[in-house]
């Protein structure tokens, strides 16, 4: 066999150029390529198809002499109506011949299947879709938590872990089946998988006003280096902020629920904290507060004495951050006020990054 140093396509010694093709060949798969498509909400594109019950992401076959990247460029034109080029690939997927339920008929070999990013679409760009006649008879954006629902189960393995690779930013998820080979925390956890809670509340940033109840507080929580501390919970994946209920303890002071909270929930310790804004309710008269400090010490971690969870600390930046959640068109307003508290804290903004998770103490 050829030995370590062989440049690709280099026949061993053993073999003539036409027996090394041939074994080559007999080993080939076919190669496919995806596109991964959000709203503002964090919402994935997904297509209805004439062909196949399920749903599926933008994309198809690579042709005779194509590249991957092309071939899903090609598709977004011929599905969507769409000019546009892709070059962020997001996941490369092995998926074995066992794996597809193919017709025996079709000899299907495998297939490697690249997934690319398309970003996220503002309202403009949707509007510009253009279905074809035939093919695709529609699309729709739905919560990641639904693609298992509506994709095979390995197109919806691929997506999600698609998905969060880009939330996490570390490049390419290499996949089999689907499936991660070196899982992140965010996969561990299996975030997004469960649909992500709903508040679409608006952003004021201004004080409570005077009467109104406080039914939450949460804190924007920064490391040194600007990202932010997410709780993930046990079994669901859903995203928190440090944070939670006010209890007669805390004698109607939201920093003190906050300090509270964030040490029962992630044993997590914080300097003075700067009031951010609110979420007025939109069906009653009650508020949710945001506020924002800087981190000094996270403990060991443990379970939350109230629920019993024990929850996964992660740091992401703000802009990861606002990937697990739901806020609706308010969020781009409360990122603004995160940033300008950021700056009025003295600390820099996070560079992108992956998500780091906090399995032990850490003083700053």
């Amino acid at each position: 066999m050829a030995g370590t140093d062989a440049y690709p396509g280099e026949p061993p010694t053993t073999m003539t150029d036409e027996e090394y093709g041939a074994v080559r060949t007999a080993a080939a798969l076919w190669a496919g390529a995806a596109v991964l498509i959000t709203d503002a909400h964090g919402r994935v594109l997904v297509q209805h198809v004439d062909y196949h019950g399920m749903c599926r992401l933008p994309g198809g076959a690579v042709d005779r002499g194509e590249s991957p990247a092309h071939a899903a460029s090609r598709e977004l034109h011929e599905e969507l109506g769409v000019t546009a080029t892709v070059r962020h690939a997001l996941a490369v997927d092995w998926v074995p011949a066992t794996a597809s339920g193919a017709p025996a008929g079709m000899r299907f070999p495998g297939e490697t299947i690249f997934v690319y990013d398309g970003g996220t679409w503002d309202s403009a760009q949707i509007a510009g879709i253009r279905l074809p006649d035939h093919e695709i008879t529609g699309i729709g954006f739905v919560e990641p938590a639904r693609l298992p629902e509506l994709l095979s189960p390995g197109d919806a393995r691929r997506a999600l872990s698609a998905l969060r690779a880009r939330i996490n930013a570390a490049g390419p998820a290499i996949l089999e089946d689907g499936r991660p080979i070196a899982p992140t925390v965010l996969d561990r956890v299996q975030v997004l998988h469960t649909t992500r809670a709903v508040h679409h509340f608006g952003w004021r940033p201004d004080p409570v006003p005077r009467g109104m109840p406080v039914v939450q507080s949460w804190g924007w929580l920064f490391a040194p280096d600007g990202r932010v501390l997410v709780l993930l919970g046990p079994g669901t994946g859903s995203a928190c902020l440090p944070g939670g209920t006010p209890e007669p303890q805390d004698g109607g002071n939201v920093v003190a629920t906050l300090r509270r909270e964030a040490d029962e929930e992630a044993a997590a310790h914080h300097g003075e904290p700067l009031f951010i804004g609110h979420l007025p309710d939109t069906d009653r008269a009650r508020a949710r507060v945001r506020l924002a400090a800087a981190l000094t010490h996270v403990g060991p971690v443990r379970p939350d004495p109230a629920t019993g969870h024990t929850y996964t600390r992660i740091l992401t930046t703000p802009e990861q951050a606002l990937e697990l959640f739901d806020w609706g068109p308010s969020a781009g307003a409360q990122l603004d006020a995160v940033q300008e508290a950021r700056r009025r804290l003295g600390i820099p903004r996070a560079a992108a990054q992956p998500v780091t998770e906090l399995a032990t103490p850490v003083t700053w």
